[in-house]
């Protein structure tokens, strides 16, 4: 868990629909809670800002996860340096929040308070100051540190100050048995990571995680009973996508697209795989580690695209696997090793390679994988059908399959709003009432909106009921919904709960996600899905800093996703 606080403009990356309540159970669960940051820039919010939008997550994660360790991120609050910040780091995460595990250094965070921010006038003076906020481990071991024993006998930093650092790191050592089994039984390490729980556990996420963003004249799924071949084209459709920061040796197995539909097509009857490349993102060997990203040179790709269109107009559908890969979305975490980006258009010549296959007259499905969203318009107008896959894993190319030819019915939804430009960015749902006013000549909502994703049935909501339609400041409110499976086959929904403060002494956003639950539905079945809103979701950050719930009216929402939503009326007094 990194403790800082995101820029709030950040090209191809959003503010995830991170809530507390998600932090915790992944926290109980034993998942380890990660909060990402900005790399590096200035984060100069208020401090009501910080309070209502930015800690939460923070605070679910240490109060209800118990997470062990923390980690500094790289940028500034307020002009302070998140390795030397007393205010976040002790009188808000130690003091307020109370955590009590140990706090790492980002890689080479400490030593950048002189390299960087400029701050200190020595690395020794880093060392100090990042001691004196309690960031116990310096990642790696290199300048800040290095002369602590030193700095202890000469009288510059408090003993204390270390004991308290090691005991701390100590304590979590002895939690965690490494003190009575100190070395790792590799050949079983290697046996546990890619045992068939494991997979079939990586597998479930991936199918989860599949969002269907487009389903025209229902393209999808495809009829296996019908089809004699597919066309699987794209950039990303052979290529082993697992994100950054993955082990260079890999999880020991990983299913490619490619791979995945040859296997699904050959379980059905004699499907016939045609396979073309079309075009490249990066050179092939390009990967997220380098620090140099170059794209793949334009006139390489023309015989690419060809031989892509020419097998396209033999297969009956074809399918396109496009988007960005991990050279090309990544942690900005140096000058030298950049992962921004000025715009969110598909790179190379991606957009041409659909343009041509799409010229063809026959069905295209379009599969976006990668780590942010994309500036995909004309696509989203064009394409017969799009899923939206993010990496998915080890298993992805069997889950995607699965999803391709109906074995599974698709349920993800989206955690970030698709812009249609950069110019919309920040685009997340959540926006104050005075922004978001729009520019001329331009359609002011999301491409696809917070919280979007279809189904290969169909779900009809009712209107959101009370169970008392006036509370005590004091008091949860319990809103129900009704959603029924409208179509003739099994779905899960995502069923999601917003609220708006109508009129509050200092803003509010205009929606707040409160809740959401996954519902599986059998064709025309029908539950009643229940939401306990409690104070604390319903309260806000009065004019001095603390959280009150205002006497007045709340709307409260319920739908499929943030911008298809019905309402009722919530009376606190």
């Amino acid at each position: 868990m990194k403790i800082g606080i995101p820029r709030e403009v950040h090209a191809g990356e959003q503010r995830v629909a991170t809530t507390p309540d998600v932090v915790a159970q992944l926290g109980k669960l034993g998942f380890s809670v990660v909060v990402e940051t900005g790399a590096g820039a200035p984060a100069n919010y208020s401090e009501r800002k910080i309070r209502e939008v930015f800690l939460p997550p923070f605070e679910a994660a240490v109060r209800e996860a118990g997470v062990l360790s923390v980690m500094a991120s790289y940028n500034e609050v307020d002009g302070v340096p998140l390795h030397a910040n007393r205010k976040l780091m002790v009188d808000v995460l130690r003091t307020e929040l109370g955590f009590d595990g140990y706090v790492v250094s980002d890689y080479l965070g400490i030593e950048q308070l002189k390299t960087l921010h400029h701050v200190v006038d020595s690395f020794d003076e880093a060392g100090r100051q990042a001691l004196r906020v309690q960031v116990d481990i310096e990642l790696p071991w290199a300048k800040g540190y290095k002369n602590l024993a030193t700095m202890v006998r000469e009288g510059k930093v408090p003993a204390a100050w270390v004991n308290r650092a090691a005991r701390r790191i100590l304590r979590a050592k002895f939690a965690c048995g490494v003190m009575d089994r100190p070395y790792t039984d590799v050949a079983r390490a290697k046996r546990v990571v890619n045992c068939k729980q494991h997979q079939d556990l990586a597998l479930e996420a991936a199918r989860k995680a599949i969002v269907l963003l487009r389903n025209e004249k229902k393209t999808l799924p495809l009829d296996d009973t019908k089809l004699t071949s597919i066309a699987v084209i794209g950039p990303n459709a052979d290529r082993e996508m697992l994100g950054g920061y993955t082990d260079p040796d890999g999880p020991g197995r990983v299913v490619t697209m490619l791979e995945g539909i040859r296997q699904r097509a050959g379980k059905a009857r004699n499907i016939e795989v045609l396979y073309a490349e079309g075009c490249r993102i990066t050179p092939k060997d390009a990967d997220w580690w380098e620090d140099k990203v170059e794209l793949s040179p334009p006139a390489d790709d023309t015989e690419r695209i060809e031989k892509a269109v020419k097998i396209a107009g033999k297969a009956d559908v074809s399918v396109l696997f496009l988007g960005g890969n991990e050279a090309t979305c990544r942690e900005a975490w140096a000058k030298s090793h950049l992962g921004d980006r000025d715009n969110l258009d598909l790179l190379g010549r991606q957009q041409e390679l659909f343009d041509k296959v799409h010229a063809l007259g026959k069905p295209v499905i379009v599969v976006l994988l990668g780590g942010r969203p994309l500036t995909i318009n004309r696509i989203s107008e064009q394409a017969d059908a799009i899923l939206h896959g993010w990496y998915l894993g080890q298993e992805g190319g069997t889950a995607l399959a699965d999803v391709l030819f109906g074995d599974v019915n698709p349920s993800g939804k989206l955690t970030v709003s698709f812009p249609r430009s950069v110019g919309q960015i920040p685009a997340h749902y959540s926006q104050k009432p005075s922004a978001r006013r729009g520019y001329l000549l331009a359609d002011k909502t999301p491409l696809y909106p917070f919280g979007f994703g279809l189904s290969y049935t169909t779900f009809e909501y009712g209107k959101p009921t009370l169970e008392k339609a006036t509370i005590g400041k004091g008091e949860s409110a319990t809103v129900t919904v009704l959603v029924k499976n409208t179509g003739n086959v099994i779905g899960t929904e995502i069923v999601q709960c917003y609220i708006r403060d109508k009129v509050s002494t200092v803003t509010r956003p205009t929606l707040q996600l409160r809740g959401f639950e996954r519902v599986h539905l059998r064709a025309g079945e029908e539950r009643r899905v229940r939401f306990v809103l409690t104070p604390r979701h319903l309260a806000g950050l009065s004019l001095d800093n603390t959280w009150v719930v205002e006497p007045g009216e709340f709307e409260v929402y319920t739908g499929p996703n943030s911008a298809k939503l019905t309402s009722t009326t919530l009376v606190v007094r």
